[in-house]
């Protein structure tokens, strides 16, 4: 006879972790980067508490941006992120964009600020 209960012994359900699980490249930098904001999610998160105004939170979106466009730029639209956060900031839902215009250059790191602010403007 089979399980009338509907249950599925021995199968376990997909675990998904609390970052982004699309695929990127596994460079040094990309590597450091996130393999740092693990680190601080598994140690210090907890110490700091939940009071990220966004969604995904601040770390994860740390973390895509860094496995999406790289260790310097997205090094750069975390701190910012983290930097909107505050009191005063802004909320709500933040996406990393997928791609960056091309007014994102590695040498004006000041412009990617801009990301997150301005939700109307398409970042590709």
């Amino acid at each position: 006879m089979g399980d009338h209960h509907g249950h599925m012994h021995g199968v376990r359900p997909v675990q998904r972790g609390r970052n982004w699980q699309g695929p990127w490249r596994k460079t040094p930098g990309r590597v450091l980067g996130t393999s740092l904001v693990r680190f601080y999610q598994l140690t210090l998160s907890g110490f700091v508490g939940n009071s990220c105004r966004h969604l995904p939170t601040c770390s994860e979106y740390a973390h895509e941006a860094i496995a999406r466009h790289g260790l310097w730029a997205g090094g750069w639209m975390g701190l910012f992120r983290i930097l909107r956060c505050g009191p005063f900031g802004t909320h709500g839902i933040d996406r990393v964009p997928e791609a960056l215009a091309s007014r994102y250059v590695w040498f004006m790191p000041w412009r990617y600020w801009q990301i997150g602010k301005r939700r109307a403007e398409p970042e590709i």
